[in-house]
């Protein structure tokens, strides 16, 4: 008998599981999300910023205008703990198709942007000397149907 009722369950699951895989998702894939973040260190927020957003605003509204990029976002808030980032740097790309040979683009974007290799480590030095880069993250916005 227990294995009547045994058999008889594993045959109604068999027979539930196409359907549940053939459900639609409850969501539809949306942008791709580049984020980096930040710790700033003490007293180097504003000097940090003044560095940064002018290259910044500078090559994402390249990046846009050669459509590699949909948007850009720069979110700020208390670090939680001495180890915990305050500044966060978003980049929204349409797809994850986005990334094919985008580090080339954004290096040519670079060498138009802020000059010679040279320049641009420099630029990375100094940057060192106000921040740390916490960790990078990508990420695929879902959104509900």
């Amino acid at each position: 008998m227990l294995l009547r009722v045994s058999l008889l369950l594993s045959l109604i699951f068999l027979l539930a599981w196409p359907a549940q895989a053939d459900e639609p998702k409850p969501y539809k894939e949306g942008s791709v999300w580049g984020l980096t973040f930040i710790k700033v260190k003490p007293g180097m927020f504003d000097a940090y910023l003044r560095e940064v957003l002018p290259v910044r605003k500078r090559t994402m509204e390249e990046a846009q205008k050669q459509g590699l990029v949909l948007s850009h976002k720069i979110l700020v808030g208390e670090a939680s703990n001495r180890e915990d980032w305050d500044l966060l740097l978003m980049v929204e790309y349409k797809s994850w198709a986005a990334f094919d040979g985008l580090n080339d683009k954004f290096d040519a974007i670079a060498a138009k942007v802020v000059g010679s290799e040279e320049r641009q480590v420099q630029m990375m030095i100094k940057r060192s000397d106000m921040r740390e880069i916490v960790g990078d993250k990508t990420m695929q916005e879902l959104v509900p149907k």
